[in-house]
């Protein structure tokens, strides 16, 4: 595919070519280069200097860090909010629009039986087919999304006791499960690139399928683990005991292991932190194949309220780097 087409793509995007320096953007918005900058960067995108004459900027960069700014002096939120926004929607972006790429990708591979640059120069041939669907598809996710997180967030709210939250304790009491395959580095050194695609496939999918099917939420995927959290015990320790099942049966799929703790959480970024965190995932270290391990707070919520579904069974005392020692105990499903 030739350069120019592929810039009409970009510019088509972008409603427009690039026509103005850092120095002009920050003239035409009422702001410093300065403020400017840090927009950019907080974008993903290679800072720039003041001195640097390329033109970079479209019109439409400029109407939307107007409507930014715009809100940045209405009080509407302040410079860390603003970052912090742009931080989180361009991570998502940038990893979105790599997953929708190599999904088109292994759409045309397998479709019109190309190789892998074939088909890469295929989607970009035919992206324009596909950006319509793509930006609405966006949209529409985000809306559910949002729209359900809302639901959730009030519901939860109704359920807090204001005596219970303390400066001194993380806010959000969560279910924290870790699902890590067993061996992974080295048994992936057997696996061509195909292969080792379409086997993290098959384990990312299934894990994200389970969890989101049951009211949990994916946190995020660690190259071989899968960190998860639900709002209440009884949701976790289903999902915990329900994908190490899962994933077993999946022919060719290597063995899986788990934890599980109940307890307070942090959450920022998109992410959670805590000490129950950095625990649980010092406890997958150490489970045994097939199995989901709980500390002794866990243990005593489920033999609480789900004896009935759940057996628990002491596993011993361990030392764990980087939290000391831990009684530790092991969960199973009652048939």
């Amino acid at each position: 595919m030739a350069h120019k087409t592929v810039e009409a793509r970009a510019n088509s995007l972008l409603t427009g070519e690039a026509q103005f320096t850092l120095v002009e953007a920050a003239e035409r918005t009422g702001v410093d280069a300065r403020t400017v900058r840090r927009f950019w960067i907080a974008m993903g995108f290679p800072a720039i200097d003041d001195e640097e004459n390329d033109k970079i900027f479209t019109g439409y960069d400029l109407e939307m860090m107007r409507r930014h700014f715009d809100k940045l002096s209405a009080g509407q939120f302040d410079a860390d909010t603003l970052n912090s926004l742009l931080r989180a929607q361009s991570h998502m972006a940038d990893r979105l629009v790599l997953w929708q790429y190599e999904a088109l990708v292994e759409f045309a591979e397998s479709t019109f039986e190309l190789d892998d640059i074939s088909a890469r120069y295929w989607v970009i041939e035919h992206i324009d087919e596909y950006l319509p669907l793509l930006e609405e598809q966006m949209k529409y996710v985000w809306r559910r999304h949002t729209a359900a997180f809302l639901r959730r967030s009030e519901v939860e709210l109704r359920r807090r006791s204001p005596e219970v939250d303390t400066p001194d304790l993380p806010p959000l009491q969560r279910a924290v499960g870790f699902i890590d395959l067993v061996a992974f580095t080295s048994r992936s050194r057997e696996f061509g690139s195909d292969q080792l695609v379409s086997f993290m496939r098959d384990f990312e999918f299934t894990c994200r399928d389970i969890i989101t099917s049951h009211g949990a939420r994916l946190v995020k995927t660690v190259g071989d683990a899968v960190i998860f959290i639900s709002e209440d015990l009884a949701t976790g320790a289903k999902v915990a005991t329900e994908l190490v099942s899962a994933l077993g049966r999946i022919e060719g799929m290597l063995p899986v292991r788990a934890s599980l703790l109940w307890g307070r959480v942090v959450s920022s970024f998109g992410d959670i932190f805590g000490p129950v965190v950095n625990l649980a995932s010092r406890l997958v270290d150490v489970a045994p194949t097939g199995s989901v391990l709980i500390d002794r707070p866990t243990a005593s919520a489920i033999l609480n309220s789900l004896s009935s579904s759940y057996l628990v069974l002491p596993f011993g005392q361990q030392d764990l780097r980087g939290t000391g020692s831990v009684e530790i105990f092991e969960l199973k499903k009652l048939r």
